[in-house]
């Protein structure tokens, strides 16, 4: 540990010569994280030392402390009881030194310590495997912030609202555990912004089936969103397709994009497919290309086009899909333009 007391404004020199031994880039941390090196205590060689026990060699070492320097800045302690957390769910060492170094600042954030512990051990409980966990704890490390009550009041909400729909109790574990695994910021609403959106639905005319599906089809993204920006997104379609509440509600389940996509999003969006000569019609009958961003469509409308394919003149089937469904309708469309007119190696037709 470094206490060589800098003044105001200036840099530990204990804590960067301890850094230039361990080969890790100070000038890098310098331009991205300066106050770490201005701070006076710090424990470099401890947290090295930490590392290396957990498997990391001297390159590995030098890698999270340049990306995440402030690591340097908690203590043994502090390191070794997230360490024993993170364990949990690790399978071994390896995989929890190769997590460090892929996610420093998550494994790092040690404020939460209390938190995170007793929300691995409810998400353990309600039946989310390590995998899962591990995940969650890399790439949505917020949702471990709430206090586990908070986690738990809204999956609670979530399954009381699932069996009022229509769902039943044999399917509800693997309902829940599937809309976490797909999106794990879902815990970071409230209960009454997870009801006041449900309730928005049913005003809208969904029935409890439509509204079952589209929390799946839109993975719970629908909590994240509110009534007011949901109802401009409805109204502007509307007035673009020029429909009526029940073909409009077809629409939404056909293309749940038209809910969650704010409006000026659907807009900038229309504005794309109509300059490249797609019509309205053409937008309704296929209304998942709005899925897409602009950049994205005129893209594959380059591509296609290039094969002689005029999207103008057809449905936008072609132009639907993720990367890998395109990539395989282009493929398609490719092949079919390269099959020769006839069948070389067919019998010729003779007369009987």
């Amino acid at each position: 540990t470094y206490t060589t007391d800098p003044k105001p404004g200036e840099e530990n020199k204990a804590t960067v010569e301890s850094l230039c031994r361990l080969s890790v880039d100070v000038k890098k941390i310098r331009r991205a994280k300066e106050w770490v090196l201005l701070q006076a205590v710090a424990h470099v060689d401890e947290v090295a030392a930490l590392l290396r026990d957990m498997g990391a060699d001297e390159p590995t070492v030098a890698s999270i402390l340049e990306r995440c320097p402030e690591a340097v800045l908690h203590s043994p302690a502090e390191i070794s009881s997230q360490r024993a957390l993170w364990q949990l769910v690790c399978q071994n060492e390896k995989q929890l030194i190769t997590l460090i170094e892929q996610f420093p600042e998550s494994f790092f954030t040690t404020k939460y310590h209390e938190n995170q512990k007793a929300n691995i051990l409810y998400f353990q409980e309600l039946g989310l495997k390590n995998n899962i966990i591990t995940r969650f704890l890399t790439s949505a490390p917020t949702i471990f912030h709430n206090p586990a009550e908070k986690n738990k009041s809204v999956i609670e909400t979530l399954q009381r609202n699932y069996l009022r729909l229509g769902g039943s109790d044999a399917n509800m574990k693997i309902w829940i555990l599937k809309l976490l695994s797909q999106n794990p910021f879902i815990l970071l609403n409230t209960s009454s912004t997870i009801q006041e959106n449900l309730e928005f639905l049913h005003e809208n005319h969904f029935t409890d089936d439509e509204v079952l599906q589209l929390l799946s089809k839109l993975k719970g993204f629908i909590f994240q969103l509110t009534p007011s920006t949901m109802q401009q997104s409805l109204l502007f379609s509307k007035k673009v397709f020029k429909c009526g509440e029940h073909e409009l509600k077809q629409l939404v389940l056909k293309c749940p994009a038209l809910l969650c996509y704010s409006a000026p999003v659907l807009e900038e969006r229309l504005r794309g497919l109509l300059k490249e000569g797609i019509s309205v019609e053409q937008i309704r009958a296929t209304p998942m290309v709005l899925e897409l961003t602009t950049q994205i469509v005129q893209y594959r409308i380059k591509k296609l086009s290039a094969l002689g394919y005029d999207v103008k003149t057809g449905t936008l089937d072609s132009l639907n899909g993720t990367k890998k469904d395109f990539e395989v309708t282009y493929g398609k469309i490719r092949a079919k333009k390269e099959r020769p007119v006839f069948n070389p190696v067919a019998p010729l037709p003779t007369e009987d």
